[in-house]
């Protein structure tokens, strides 16, 4: 009798972890990773020239100049059960904007010496689910469900700051 009540309760043990597992595998983080040299490399020109393919976001300073100081563009693939959402992320409608706020990031190098980079927003499982184009090094990425991804805000871009009366200004890059 009291290897059975053993066996139940090792049976009862290995459920919970299992049940734990995936409760905290939903409400885990996802990361940013930089492709690998071997990878078959997805470029942010690339990206541009198929921007139909994907589902494209900005975000940044919100107000009239938002398109001319944009921290992060972000690609969500159209193919793919999965998705990236987030509450102030604005979508991108054309290719030319899309093209001016790439520029705009571009040029985040020659005027803050920040490093504009294409990275990969994988889930805490690996997979992929989808692009951001950033100056900055860290984005915040939340699993919702197991196909949905929240992705927070970016602030203004890296190399600019909001000065009370004096409005914007530029602040080193080193």
């Amino acid at each position: 009798m009291e290897r059975v009540k053993d066996l139940f309760l090792t049976f009862i043990v290995f459920v919970l972890i299992f049940f734990m597992s995936g409760c905290l595998q939903l409400n885990s983080y996802g990361k940013l990773r930089r492709q690998s040299r071997d990878e078959k490399s997805v470029t942010i020109q690339y990206l541009k020239e198929n921007w139909n393919d994907y589902i494209t976001y900005y975000a940044g300073y919100y107000g009239s100049i938002s398109i001319k100081h944009p921290s992060a563009v972000m690609f969500d693939p159209r193919n793919d059960s999965k998705g990236l959402v987030g509450d102030k992320w604005t979508m991108v409608k054309d290719k030319q904007t899309l093209s001016e706020l790439i520029s705009s990031i571009q040029s985040q190098e020659s005027v803050g010496g920040f490093y504009p980079r294409l990275w990969r927003i994988l889930g805490p499982d690996e997979q992929l689910y989808g692009f951001l184009f950033t100056a900055w090094d860290h984005v915040v990425t939340k699993v919702i469900d197991y196909k949905m991804m929240w992705v927070y805000d970016l602030p203004s871009p890296p190399y600019l700051s909001i000065d009370g009366d004096k409005g914007w200004e530029f602040i080193s890059g080193n």
